[in-house]
């Protein structure tokens, strides 16, 4: 049994860290008062009362708390509550390290021997805790092993260059400009001038015999060389190793901390703290990653560029690895219980019977994953992707069946009025005919018609519903929902799905918006991955063509053309700052900009601006064709169907992701005539032209998005800032697909046979996992 000494240490040792940290009460798992609630708080009561009410203290309120409380623990008198005594509180609860002492990684940075003010300096860039320093990697790597002969530099190249300074001067050519030079002299004997313009304060650093590394663009002048300096670092001798003559890492940092502490800091981490691996041998050589202590070294101080590699390698496995247990741990509907159904092939066959089309190749197969899951007892979260008019609802549709045959209710949520109001049409030309009865239910009806659908609802005389964010309100009470189709989710908060969610049905989600696989994998890691890669037989593909605002003319010629063979046209406005007040404005000037140029087209305007019962009446007058031109913003990116309208006219489509454009693209081509899709460049530059050229060349929605995550990252991809997706420091979501799979498989082969991570053998992956995460409340999944 542990000794009343011992069980203060274990108390003490993670309050210390939790006030080197900052107070931010995220050191410990589930916050400080859940540890003092645990047996470890029990004998020390006056410990628990010091930190009653810790999570709800202010920062300053939590610093007294936790020093009054480690001054009852450590047995010295409490030093009261005046702030200045902190720095000697501080001292006497985290001592430095000793020489050649081991320490762990959630020892606070004050452990460490990092010099006056380091641990101050680390805490500037959010590093408290030793671990946080372990992974603080560079964000980039130079050669300094064998840096340039400058007689060889071209000029304007950007060059690092080591040196001792020989000569300093200061110069003022002109009021209110400072130039400092320095000339600087090469381990090989030749010399470089150095230039700063008006940046004083880099003037003590640069004292002669100083030794500096300096990266900057060369200028020639003959045969004399100039550097305007970018970057300047200061080399220690005794640092000689860890700035120069090798691969060496550059950090983030800010002014006043200087590379070299960073790389100090480092060093000593690393030798301070033993690089256990939370990944066994056997999972390490079945996914050909290095162990943990040869990654961290390596990302920090490679030895050679296989090193760096294979340290990236297992670094970016790791990060998608604990991403993927994240997500998978915090939708618990990975392991619920759901339905189980039948799902019959007959059941299949007598759906597919009753429709005007077969199914093609992909449909079948995204089905048959679908069945499975639904013939499990575990609760299917599946998301399928596809491609507009790729079929998605016709699948959804037959999956809504197959849980009516068996008994059950199905929803489908969609996010916009106009979406439910399409996909109520749809199926109930689908599943009308087999008997199912199909209700709607949106925010635009009458009181009256809301009341009787709830309660056809609750009485089960509803067998699928349709709605949007009406069908999560308080008072829908379904009789028995089996199976819950959810439509473009992103556009969804979690909290608004969950609710839907309540009573563990089986999870069906729908995208039309392309998602590179590798960011589906991520940006969706708590659902199955299913995608519809084929377009039915016998759609003709819009014809896209890319032309300067120059030639808008021409543009609107086409489209007159293309009215009077009894056609009908989109006409998009760009979005403008996400200011829907600009966006209507111009969206309104273009409509009457048309009606001058157009004077024979009938012209109407769609915009955000407008309630719902008003843009449905709008677009049931376009369906109808009483008018021939749409003037619209963005509302009508997402599930519109117009087959008489054959182009699609978008303004100024350089403001624009080219996923977007896809999606916009999508509204025509809905029926058999040839459909084409018009993209007015109002920004001339060849990157503009380059990008945009892209989409008119590929009318394959997954192609688009693959080259929009290249070119812009996955953070501006549209819908994932809300998927959760915490910012990787290594990961390359454009070309990690292979990884990021294999870091997947692990996630749900571990969860599949442990899903709280609770064996003895686990413990460190769990406790990694822990640290990881990006919340407290999320600490508290497992």
């Amino acid at each position: 049994m542990a000794t009343v000494a011992e069980l203060q240490e274990k108390l003490r040792r993670p309050l210390a860290a939790e006030l080197a940290s900052g107070c931010q009460n995220r050191v410990v798992a589930g916050g400080v008062e859940k540890l003092l609630a645990s047996p470890l708080g029990n004998p020390f009561p006056k410990v628990r009362e010091a930190l009653a009410g810790y999570a709800a203290l202010d920062a300053a309120g939590r610093e007294v708390a936790l020093r009054a409380a480690l001054d009852l623990l450590t047995g010295t008198p409490a030093k009261g509550t005046a702030p200045k005594a902190a720095p000697v509180a501080r001292r006497a609860a985290v001592p430095t390290a000793a020489p050649g002492e081991r320490l762990p990684p959630d020892a606070p940075v004050e452990r460490l021997d990092s010099g006056p003010g380091g641990a101050r300096k680390l805490h500037t860039l959010g590093l408290h805790l030793l671990r946080d320093v372990l992974h603080a990697y560079p964000h980039r790597h130079e050669d300094r092993r064998a840096l340039p002969d400058l007689s060889e530099v071209e000029d304007g190249q950007k060059v690092t260059v080591e040196g001792r300074v020989v000569a300093k001067s200061r110069r003022s050519p002109k009021p209110g400009m400072q130039i400092l030079d320095v000339t600087l002299e090469t381990p090989s004997g030749g010399r470089v001038k150095a230039t700063w313009f008006n940046q004083p304060w880099v003037e003590k650093q640069l004292r002669e015999g100083a030794r500096l590394v300096l990266t900057g663009r060369v200028k020639r002048f003959g045969r004399s060389v100039q550097l305007g300096v970018e970057h300047l670092e200061t080399v220690d001798g005794a640092q000689d190793s860890l700035s120069t003559g090798r691969i060496v890492g550059v950090y983030d940092a800010k002014d006043g901390i200087s590379q070299e502490f960073l790389r100090r800091a480092a060093f000593r981490t690393l030798q301070a703290v033993p690089l256990d691996d939370y990944l066994p041998a056997h999972w390490r050589r079945q996914y050909g990653v290095t162990d943990l202590g040869d990654a961290l070294w390596g990302i920090h101080f490679p030895a050679d560029e296989a090193h760096l590699s294979r340290a990236n390698h297992r670094l970016r496995f790791d990060e998608y690895l604990f991403l993927e247990l994240r997500m998978l741990l915090q939708g618990e509907d990975a392991v619920l219980q759901g339905k189980r159904f039948n799902a019959k092939g007959d059941d299949i066959h007598t759906f597919e019977g009753a429709l005007p089309f077969r199914f093609t190749n992909a449909q079948r197969r995204v089905l048959l994953e679908i069945t499975d899951d639904m013939r499990s007892d575990r609760q299917m979260a599946r998301l399928v992707q596809g491609d507009v008019g790729s079929g998605k609802t016709a699948v959804a549709a037959c999956a809504l069946y197959l849980a009516v045959r068996d008994g059950y209710q199905g929803a489908l949520m969609a996010p916009t009025e106009i979406l439910a109001r399409q996909h109520y049409a749809n199926l109930v030309g689908y599943l009308g005919q087999l008997d199912i009865r199909v209700g709607l239910l949106i925010g635009a009806m009458t009181p009256k018609a809301k009341l009787e659908m709830q309660t056809r609802i609750a009485e089960g005389d509803v067998d699928v519903v349709v709605g949007t964010q009406a069908l999560i309100q308080e008072n829908v009470r379904f009789d028995n929902l089996g199976l819950a189709v959810v439509d473009e989710e992103h556009r969804f908060g979690v909290q608004q799905r969950r609710k839907l969610l309540a009573g563990r049905p089986d999870v069906l989600v729908m995208s039309a918006t392309p998602i590179p696989r590798s960011l589906a994998l991520t940006a969706y890691g708590d659902l199955e991955l299913s995608v519809i890669d084929e377009l039915p037989p016998g759609r003709t593909p819009i014809e896209t063509k890319l032309i300067q605002d120059t030639a808008r003319q021409q543009a609107y010629g086409f489209v007159m053309r293309q009215i009077r063979e009894g056609r009908q046209a989109f006409v998009v406005t760009a979005l403008i700052e996400e200011n829907e007040n600009l966006e209507l404005l111009a969206a309104t000037q273009l409509a009457d900009d048309l009606g001058t140029i157009l004077p024979e087209a009938r012209i109407d305007l769609l915009h955000g601006k407008m309630s719902a019962a008003e843009k449905d009446f709008v677009m049931d007058r376009f369906r109808a064709h009483d008018f021939d031109i749409l003037v619209s913003t963005t509302v009508i990116e997402v599930g519109v169907d117009v087959p008489n309208a054959t182009v699609m006219v978008i303004e100024n489509a350089e403001r624009f992701g080219l996923a977007q454009l896809h999606q916009l693209r999508g509204r025509v081509g809905r029926g058999s005539a040839q459909s084409y899709c018009v993209l007015i460049a109002g920004e001339h530059s060849k990157k503009t032209r380059q990008r945009l050229k892209i989409i008119e060349g590929s009318t394959d929605g997954f192609v688009i998005a693959e080259a929009d995550l290249k070119l812009r990252g996955p953070g501006e991809i549209r819908g994932t800032r809300q998927s959760g997706i915490p910012d990787l420091r290594l990961a390359d979501l454009a070309n990690d697909t292979q990884i990021i799979e294999q870091a997947r498989e692990l996630a749900k082969h571990i969860l599949a046979h442990d899903p709280k991570l609770e064996h003895p053998r686990l413990q460190y992956l769990r406790s990694e996992l822990q640290n990881r995460s990006q919340s407290v409340a999320y600490r508290e999944v497992i």
